[in-house]
Parts: structure tokens; C-alpha cells; sequence
């Protein structure tokens, strides 16, 4: 519209002029403006508006970049029960760690923490290849994002696909999107570093209570002690009978089922100490006030199944 009135004004002035000068040719000389160039003036400007629309469009709509959640694929994380273990509280050195992921289609073989210069790295080793990068967001910022933000993966002696990236401590939620080889689609990830998968030599002195720490002397006491994991349906007598001797306590544990055929602490077995009853096991408490790995075998099911749990024993509870 602005060139249109300025064309105008131009067509206007040139008349002017050769109408007080009689020089008609001499107007003909000057540069003629014709009803075409004003259409070719309006065509590229209404193209150049178009254009800033499309480019504006393309980069505010991330949608179609980014996959719908299947639901099928969901896996339930309790977000509340997570106590954020920073890298302040671990020492140097590195860790085999468990991960756990929204989705059963973010297949983790395995994962290893490098601890250094107050810094945690984490190294992903991917249980497939079906992902070309990973981003440390939301699959809509990943859309947006250069990709010079994106993570790609490097490949290990065995041809996996590892990804590195630096996380702020465990049992902390991380947003990582995966972009899908096949569908294009950036994908929702949301991944938990299990600090309970930690080994107690890794947390730096006087974050995790121990029998030690807590001036313990040998004699028998009892705590509060939580349970977690599984379906949610068990639970275990609290509070629960200690004995510590030699600096070193074992634990009772009374699980509200006789289902339990065994427990595993450190890959190490223990088979229960009663015949009748609810499932009973002695096992080794190896600290207080911080998830304590374990895992117990069901015969509730139509086949044996190893179930992931943690105890957790409070120290401000102990008793003797």
C-alpha cells in the first residue's frame, strides 16, 4: 500500500512537471512507472510478508517434529519418593550405575558416572541404533535448538551407540529427548540415575550413615524401615530387629507374604530363617537414612520372579 501511494505521488509530480515545462517527449524520457510495475512492486512485497510469515512459522511450529507418547510404552517412576543426591556428595572415581526410563523403547544396556572435577558424566550405552541424537530438554526444545546443542553418540569396541552428556546428581529427573532414525520424530524421554544402585564406597564422607558413623556398640536395637519398589502391595514389619557385632549389622526383614524364597544383597543370596509363616530373612544392613538395594524372589506368580526394592533404615528412630 506505502508503494502503491508513493508511485502515485511520483506519477502525480512527472505530469506536474511536463505540463508547466510543454515538454511532453522530454517526460518520456524520464523513467516510466507503468500499472505493471506497480503490480510487480505489490507482488514482492506481499511475497517478502509471506515469506518473514513462513520463516516466522517454521520457527516458532515445532510440532510436527515432535512423536506423541504411546502409552503402551509408558513406565511408571514414583518422582515422589526421589531424594536428589548432588555430585557434591560423591567422591571421585567411576560407577556403574542403574537407570531408570519413562519409556520401555529407550533401551539402556548399560551406564557408567564418571566423577571428576566436581562434575558428573554420564555414559549411556544404548541396548539398539535406532536413535540418531539425544538432547538434554524437551523433545519441542530440541525441535527448536541448533543442532550443535544436540548430542551425538560415539560407538564403543562392541559397535554400540554410547552417549555422553554431564548430569547434576541421581534420583534427580532428566529431560532427554531421542531423535527416531526411522520416523524422523523427536521423542519424550525422561531418565533417573538411581543413586541406590551406587556402591557406599562412592558417596563422599558423612553423607550415608553407617553403624560407624552412628557410634554403634554391638548389642540388638530396632528402627523404622521403608519399603520401595515392586507393584506397591508389599510392605515389611517396622520397625525391624538389628543386631550389631563387630562393627557390623544384620537385619531381620518380615515381609507381609510367604512369597519370598529368597533375597539378593550384592549379588549375594539369602534363603529365609523360618519354615512357616510370612517370609522371613536375615540380611546385612549396610547403612542408615539412604535407599539400600535389594532384590527378592516372588513364587506369587505363575513363575518365580526377581523384584527390585529398596530399604531405607532411619536413624533417628534406632532404639535399643
Amino acid at each position: 500500500m506505502k508503494k502503491r501511494l508513493i508511485f502515485i505521488a511520483l506519477l502525480i509530480t512527472a505530469t506536474m512537471t511536463a505540463c508547466t515545462s510543454g515538454a511532453t517527449d522530454a517526460a518520456s524520457d524520464n523513467t516510466v512507472i507503468t500499472s505493471e510495475s506497480v503490480n510487480e512492486i505489490e507482488n514482492n512485497d506481499n511475497g517478502s510478508e509471506e515469506s518473514e510469515a513462513s520463516v516466522s512459522d517454521d520457527a516458532t511450529d515445532t510440532s510436527d517434529k515432535v512423536a506423541e507418547a504411546a502409552p503402551e510404552a509408558a513406565v511408571e517412576i514414583d518422582y515422589d519418593s526421589l531424594v536428589p543426591v548432588y555430585a557434591d556428595s560423591i567422591k571421585t572415581g567411576e560407577y556403574d550405575v542403574e537407570v531408570d526410563c519413562s519409556s520401555s523403547m529407550f533401551v539402556i544396556d548399560s551406564c557408567k558416572v564418571i566423577k571428576e572435577d566436581d562434575k558428573l558424566i554420564a555414559e549411556l550405552t544404548m541396548g539398539g541404533k535406532g536413535y540418531l541424537y539425544c538432547y538434554l530438554g524437551t523433545g519441542e526444545e530440541a525441535a527448536a535448538a541448533p543442532d550443535t546443542d544436540y548430542i551425538n553418540y560415539t560407538e564403543n569396541a562392541d559397535g554400540a551407540h554410547v552417549y555422553t552428556f554431564e548430569i547434576e546428581g541421581f534420583d534427580i529427573p532428566v529431560n532427554l529427548a531421542a531423535f527416531s532414525k526411522k520416523k524422523e520424530l523427536w521423542y519424550d524421554r525422561v531418565l533417573v540415575f538411581k543413586a541406590s544402585s551406587l556402591s557406599l564406597d562412592a558417596f563422599a564422607d558423612g553423607v550415608v550413615s553407617t553403624v560407624s558413623s552412628l557410634g554403634l556398640e554391638d548389642g540388638e536395637y530396632t528402627c523404622e524401615v521403608t519399603l520401595e519398589g515392586g507393584s506397591g502391595r508389599a510392605s515389611v514389619e517396622s520397625p525391624a530387629s538389628f543386631v550389631v557385632k563387630d562393627g557390623n549389622a544384620m537385619v531381620t526383614v518380615i515381609w507381609s507374604s510367604s512369597s519370598y524364597d529368597y533375597m539378593k544383597v550384592d549379588d549375594v543370596q539369602y534363603d529365609p530363617v523360618n519354615e512357616e509363616g510370612n517370609s522371613t530373612f536375615v540380611i546385612p544392613m549396610e547403612c542408615f537414612d539412604h535407599p539400600c538395594a535389594v532384590k527378592a524372589d516372588t513364587t506369587a506368580m505363575s513363575t518365580p520372579h526377581e523384584i527390585d526394592y529398596t530399604l531405607t533404615f532411619d536413624s533417628e528412630s534406632i532404639a535399643q
